[in-house]
């Protein structure tokens, strides 16, 4: 079977439950995930929302996950490390789109690396993740979900 992520909080394609929005408890959604590729030795996990007003919003950035998970809880505290999310703070922000917008799209996506580390401080920016990133990735399995403000 390929790599994928999966959650039993929401299906591919479906909406994200409030409870993890900024509207409920705004705590991240229990992932799993099944099949990473031989030679996996740490996930990088970024969700972004691609239709914010001013483009692609990141709501989290999380690396340096061991290579041996096969989940992250939705407390997801003391397993790698958080990056800075666009909301300027650090770990999950979630989704939280403008009201009236219409529904907006968050994409999670856990990439499967062939290093331990990325050697990179708490707070890293996406951009400093996604570069550390280049020529590591072994495979990158996606969960999409939706979520409208009322």
């Amino acid at each position: 079977m390929p790599f994928a992520v999966s959650s039993p909080a929401f299906s591919n394609g479906a909406e994200i439950p409030r409870r993890h929005t900024c509207d409920g408890e705004n705590r991240p959604p229990l992932l799993t995930w099944r099949d990473p590729p031989t030679g996996t030795r740490s996930f990088v996990l970024i969700v972004d929302d691609p239709d914010a007003p001013s483009g692609t919003f990141t709501h989290w950035v999380l690396f340096d996950i061991p290579g041996g998970l096969t989940e992250l809880s939705e407390a997801a505290t003391g397993v790698g490390l958080n990056g800075r999310n666009d909301f300027g703070k650090d770990g999950y922000g979630g989704p939280c789109p403008p009201k009236g917008h219409g529904p907006h799209r968050y994409f999670f996506k856990l990439s499967a690396l062939d290093v331990e580390t990325l050697g990179l401080p708490d707070g890293t920016s996406r951009s400093r993740v996604g570069a550390a990133m280049k020529g590591h990735s072994l495979a990158t399995a996606q969960l999409a979900g939706r979520y409208e403000r009322q």
